[in-house]
C-alpha cells in the first residue's frame, strides 16, 4: 500500500514535477503572465522573470508556452542545464528552436539562416518567441552579447524574436554584463514568495486534483506548513510530501503539527 491508497488520493499531490493539471493561479502569476504576453503580442524583444529558488519559475514558464499556440507563434522553451555552453551552441539550439530544420557549421552561415527564418515567420503573421529557463546560467559575457545581437534584428516598429529568461534574482547581475543589453529589457518581473493563506489554499488545491474528497490536513497543520515553507512552492510540496509519506508509514488517520515540525527538522528547513 502506498500513501496515496492510505489517504484515498489517485496520485500523489505533491510532486515537484511540472504538471499543468496541479497548476494553482495566484494573482502574482496572473500579472506576470499578462505582462509576458503584452512583451510577446507587442515584439518587445526581450522579458525578465526572476525568483528565487522554488518560486515557481519553471511552473510559470511552462504555463507561458502553454498560451503560445502554434497558429500565431513559432515558440520554444531551452532550458539552460550548465554554465560551460558556448555561444556556438546557443545559436545552434535557437536556430532549431525556431524551426530550421538544417543548422548549418558556420556561425556566419547561422545567423543568416535564423534572419531568414525570422523574416520568413514575419511575413506569414507568426511571432518567434524563445523562453530560456535557468537564464542564471548564462555566465559568460559572449552569451549576452549574443542575444544583444538577436535584438538588433527587427523591422519597422517590431523586433523579430522576442527572449523571455526566467532566473534566480543573480540573473540582474549577468545582464548587467552587456549594458546596452540591460538596458532593451522591456517587461521585467519578479516572483515571491505565497502569503499564508495563498499558500493554504495551495495545498487544499493540488489535494483536491489529487482526489481527495476528506480534509487530510486540519487547520493547524496548514498553518504550520504554511510558516515552515515560507510560502515557497517547492518547500510547500517537499513538506507536505513526507508528511503525507510519514503519516501513512506511522499508519496515522489524523495529522498533527508536531508531525509537520518533526517533518521539518529531519529536513532541515527552517523557519
Amino acid at each position: 500500500m502506498s500513501y496515496e491508497q492510505f489517504y484515498q488520493l489517485r496520485e500523489q499531490p505533491f510532486s515537484n514535477t511540472p504538471d499543468a493539471r496541479f497548476f494553482f493561479e495566484v494573482d502574482q502569476h496572473s500579472d506576470v503572465l499578462a505582462r509576458l504576453v503584452y512583451a510577446v503580442d507587442t515584439m518587445k524583444g526581450l522579458a525578465v522573470v526572476v525568483g528565487d529558488v522554488g518560486t515557481g519559475k519553471t511552473t510559470l514558464a511552462r504555463r507561458m508556452l502553454d498560451q503560445l499556440d502554434d497558429e500565431h507563434y513559432e515558440s520554444a522553451l531551452l532550458v539552460i542545464i550548465h554554465s560551460a555552453i558556448s555561444a556556438e551552441w546557443l545559436l545552434r539550439r535557437i536556430a532549431s528552436q525556431i524551426g530550421i530544420a538544417q543548422v548549418a557549421e558556420e556561425k556566419v552561415s547561422i545567423l543568416s539562416q535564423i534572419y531568414q527564418r525570422l523574416m520568413e515567420l514575419h511575413e506569414t503573421g507568426r511571432k518567434a518567441v524563445v523562453l530560456i529557463d535557468e537564464a542564471n546560467m548564462l555566465q559568460q559575457r559572449e552569451l549576452m552579447e549574443e542575444l544583444r545581437g538577436f535584438l538588433n534584428l527587427e523591422v519597422p516598429g517590431s523586433k523579430l524574436i522576442t527572449f523571455i529568461l526566467f532566473g534566480l534574482p543573480s540573473l540582474d547581475a549577468l545582464l548587467a554584463l552587456d549594458t546596452p543589453l540591460a538596458q532593451r529589457v522591456a517587461v521585467k518581473c519578479r516572483l515571491s514568495s505565497l502569503s499564508s493563506e495563498t499558500t493554504k489554499a495551495y495545498i487544499l488545491h493540488r489535494l483536491k486534483v489529487a482526489g481527495a474528497t476528506q480534509e487530510i490536513f486540519a487547520e493547524p497543520v496548514l498553518d504550520q506548513i504554511a510558516q515552515d515553507s515560507r510560502g515557497i512552492p517547492r518547500l510547500i510540496n517537499t513538506i507536505c510530501d513526507n508528511v503525507l509519506l510519514e503519516g501513512f508509514l506511522r499508519k496515522r488517520d489524523k495529522l498533527d503539527v508536531e508531525l509537520v515540525k518533526e517533518v521539518v527538522r529531519d529536513l532541515g528547513v527552517t523557519a
